[in-house]
């Protein structure tokens, strides 16, 4: 019962202190893509209130949130900005990896108030093993948040000492480890020059011949190396990324249908006799949009509950709960973006002017919807799987 009531508390705290910037980042949105990059005053706001700690150990002074919790957060940011929310959810998801550190090297990367890790997509890094750690080179794009970032992640292939022959599981799988550094040892490429989510910054960084300790190098899947004992740390960094950026979908979504209503209260659309509100055409789609998001909203969320309650009773995560994940937020993180669009176009031609709560938002959910958590296939996924068949791939389960 204890631990009922202090992850309550915990998740509580987390989404009032999310709450309290909403009105900044809601202001900043327009200076922060502008910027291609959160502002300094968004990110010391960020910081004070402490929401890139969501999800460390609570040893290092963090939340170790619940699944559901941690969705929130983003979703409730997102409702602000949506690329400080999805900085958020991938510096969070990568701040994970200090449960996996010895406690002193975690105290040490991610003690400091401003720390924040940010990597980048796929294991583009080669590591050679030399005495006490390995020599990194490699060249990593979309670092979501490296511009705010203290320290930086490169996922690398390990090789052994002579550079050429790869390090093997017991399985005969190839070995790859994650090598943690500050970010001054980092050349950063600025190339980030999109249609939306401008402002997470997420540029390529490159090393060469960079020495790594091995203690400050991490392996994602391997729970023997796990130092804390909360729930969290159970559940696959893929999938914790899942929940987060679907909730950052959600968040788009209902600010958007906030604003669609509060336009209609007040707009007669050129050539109709009577206000939008009244419209009985647009009284259905508006209510239409808000069940398919509800009912997205609810479908995440309880999945996210059932894979918690396996990690919090000590058991591994039954594939039935995994799948559940997966199609969950793949289909929350489309239907999102399918409800803001829909939402863009019945605000008519308002929604085209910068200067309206829409355009943006438009262009933020499409470019998240393509990103590889909302990727078409893992409904081929999560199909096999309903249909008694294996997954052809388990990477993002």
């Amino acid at each position: 019962m204890n631990n009922v009531i202090e992850i309550e508390s915990a998740s509580e705290d987390a989404l009032a202190r999310a709450e309290s910037v909403v009105g900044l980042l809601r202001e900043a949105a327009p200076r922060i893509e502008a910027n291609n990059g959160l502002t300094e005053d968004v990110v010391a706001a960020m910081h004070g209130a402490r929401l890139f700690r969501t999800l460390l150990p609570t040893a290092l002074g963090g939340d170790a949130l619940d699944l559901r919790s941690h969705g929130e957060v983003i979703e409730t940011v997102a409702k602000g900005d949506a690329s400080a929310a999805w900085c958020l959810s991938q510096g969070v998801g990568c701040s994970m990896s200090a449960a996996f550190l010895p406690l002193a090297v975690a105290q040490r990367l991610f003690g400091p108030t401003n720390a924040v890790l940010a990597w980048g997509a796929g294991v583009q890094g080669k590591a050679v093993a030399v005495d006490g750690g390995y020599r990194v080179t490699g060249k990593w794009a979309f670092a979501s948040g490296s511009r705010h970032a203290t320290l930086l992640g490169g996922h690398s292939w390990v090789f052994e000492a002579d550079g050429v022959t790869p390090r093997l599981h017991p399985d005969g799988r190839k070995m790859d480890r994650t090598a943690l550094f500050s970010r001054q040892n980092a050349a950063i490429h600025d190339v980030w020059d999109v249609i939306g989510l401008r402002g997470t910054g997420s540029d390529t960084f490159e090393v060469v011949d960079l020495f790594v300790p091995e203690e400050q190098t991490v392996d994602r899947a391997d729970q023997s190396a796990l130092n804390d004992s909360s729930p969290i740390y159970r559940i696959s960094t893929s999938l914790v990324y899942a929940v987060g950026f679907a909730g950052l979908q959600l968040g788009i979504a209902r600010s958007v249908l906030d604003a669609l209503r509060e336009l209609a209260m007040a707009k007669t659309p050129r050539g109709m006799p009577s206000p939008l509100r009244e419209n009985m055409v647009f009284q259905t789609q508006l209510a239409q949009m808000e069940a398919r998001l509800r009912s997205a909203r609810a479908y995440l969320y309880s999945s996210a509950d059932q894979a918690y309650a396996d990690a919090a009773n000590n058991v591994a995560i039954s594939m039935d709960n995994r799948i559940a994940i997966r199609l969950a937020a793949t289909h929350t993180i489309n239907e999102g973006a399918a409800v803001t669009t829909d939402a863009y176009r019945a605000a008519g031609a308002t929604a085209i002017f910068p200067s309206q709560p829409f355009e943006r938002r438009l262009r933020d959910a499409l470019t998240a919807s393509q990103q590889v958590q909302g990727r078409m296939d893992h409904y081929q996924t999560a199909g096999r799987w309903l249909l008694d068949l294996e997954p052809d791939s388990t990477m993002f389960l």
